[in-house]
C-alpha cells in the first residue's frame, strides 16, 4: 500500500474525529445548544407574560378613560345644567330690575306731575292776588283800603291766637 496524502489526510481526520468524541465535544454542543433552547424557551414566556401584562395594563386604562370620559360628560352636563340655571336666574333678576326701575321712574314722574300742578296752582294764585291788588288799588279808595286793610289785620290777629 502507498502511503500518500490522501491516506495521512484520512487518518488526520480519523484521529481528529476520535479526539473530539474523546473530549466529548458533540455532548458539549448538544448541552450548549439545549441551554440555548432553554434561554430561548424562557424569553418566550418572558415575553408573552410581558404582552399578557401589557394587555391587562391597556384594557385596565382604556376602562379608565372611558370612566374618565363619562365623569367628564358628567361634568359638562352639570355646567350646562348651571348655566342654564344662572341664566334663568339672571333673566329673573334683569326683569325685577326692569320693574323696580320703572316703578320708580313712573313715581319720580307722578312726583313732578305733582310738582308741576303746584307750580301751576301756585302761579295762578300768585296771579290772582296781583290782579286783586291791582284790581283795589285802582276801583278802591282811600277808605274802602282802611276798611280791607282792618279787616285782613284781624284776620290775621284771629288765626294768630
Amino acid at each position: 500500500m502507498v502511503f500518500d496524502a490522501t491516506f495521512f489526510a484520512l487518518v488526520g481526520l480519523i484521529l481528529f474525529l476520535a479526539l473530539v468524541v474523546y473530549l466529548k465535544v458533540p455532548g458539549m454542543a448538544a448541552r450548549s445548544l439545549d441551554e440555548r433552547a432553554g434561554q430561548i424557551r424562557e424569553d418566550l414566556a418572558q415575553a408573552k407574560r410581558l404582552r399578557e401584562e401589557a394587555q391587562q395594563l391597556l384594557a385596565e386604562y382604556q376602562a379608565k378613560r372611558k370612566e374618565a370620559e363619562a365623569d367628564a360628560a358628567t361634568i359638562v352636563a352639570a355646567a350646562e345644567r348651571e348655566a342654564a340655571m344662572l341664566t334663568a336666574e339672571a333673566k329673573v333678576k334683569t326683569e325685577e330690575f326692569v320693574a323696580r326701575r320703572t316703578a320708580l321712574s313712573e313715581q319720580k314722574i307722578k312726583q313732578a306731575e305733582t310738582e308741576a300742578v303746584t307750580a301751576v296752582r301756585a302761579a295762578a294764585v300768585d296771579l290772582a292776588i296781583a290782579a286783586s291788588e291791582k284790581y283795589i288799588a285802582t276801583k278802591a279808595d282811600a277808605q274802602v283800603q282802611q276798611t280791607l286793610f282792618q279787616n285782613a289785620l284781624g284776620e290775621v290777629k284771629a288765626r294768630m291766637n
